[in-house]
């Protein structure tokens, strides 16, 4: 049912991390895979030839979404690389800030939303025209955009936003048969969760999960992987939890 033959993919932030698995996951499904980087081209270099030394098609494709021009620049070598059909978009890429209100600066706040819920933006809309019916965009949303944990108030609040974005995007593109939604992690074994390390972050990981261990970036990308495929055809404008039963 999450079979991708066929398909071709744009992963945002697919160098490490989510984005790395996510990747991975759906050229396993059979799609031909662009794997974004922002400035760790050899971390993409990589993961395009894991994807080929297993048989399947991939390409690495860079650009800055700090920058305001970034996503447009993306989406015009994308097209370039794709032709006129791009059937799924995973923007995943992502950054987080931990930081008391009082700590949290101008420069960080709007950093946070630049790549957070700028980039998403304007790359959906760069890319609408090579998208078309049975087409998939998932975006990467947060435990946190509906719990209070940490001191991440701006990131939430970018979280947040993307959130917003899944339904407006789903209500606009649904005529066109593009379906939108959005996957909600809780706390995942990546370098964004570096806490999870010590002892003290793995305790409170564990204390607000159903499930008592630590995600890893697969458990997420098989979640995206479902969602961008045929299997979630009937699934639009919805935000899927996908956080072990993080505060219940």
């Amino acid at each position: 049912m999450t079979q991708l033959t066929g398909k071709t993919a744009l992963v945002t932030g697919a160098s490490r991390g989510i984005g790395r698995a996510i990747a991975l996951a759906l050229a396993r499904a059979g799609a031909q895979v662009l794997v974004h980087y922002g400035s760790a081209e050899a971390a993409a270099d990589a993961v395009v030839a894991e994807i080929r030394a297993a048989g399947g098609k991939a390409q690495k494709v860079g650009a800055n979404l700090r920058d305001a021009e970034g996503p447009h620049r993306l989406a015009r070598d994308v097209r370039a690389i794709i032709g006129g059909r791009l059937d799924i978009l995973v923007a995943n890429a992502g950054i987080s800030k931990s930081a008391p209100i009082e700590d949290t600066s101008i420069a960080d706040f709007d950093e946070l939303f630049a790549v957070n819920v700028r980039a998403p933006y304007f790359l959906v809309q760069q890319l609408l025209p090579a998208m078309c019916e049975g087409s998939s965009i998932v975006l990467l949303s947060s435990l946190a955009a509906r719990s209070a944990v940490g001191a991440i108030s701006a990131y939430a609040a970018s979280k947040g936003a993307a959130d917003t974005l899944v339904t407006h995007f789903a209500a606009a593109l649904g005529a066109r048969g593009i379906r939108v939604n959005a996957v909600a992690p809780g706390v995942v074994d990546t370098d964004m969760s570096s806490f999870t390390k010590t002892d003290a972050g793995r305790t409170t990981t564990l204390g607000m999960q159903a499930f008592k261990r630590i995600a890893q970036p697969e458990d997420i990308a098989d979640a995206v992987t479902f969602l961008a495929s045929d299997a979630a055809r009937w699934v639009t404008g919805d935000t899927l939890r996908v956080d072990g039963g993080s505060r219940l």
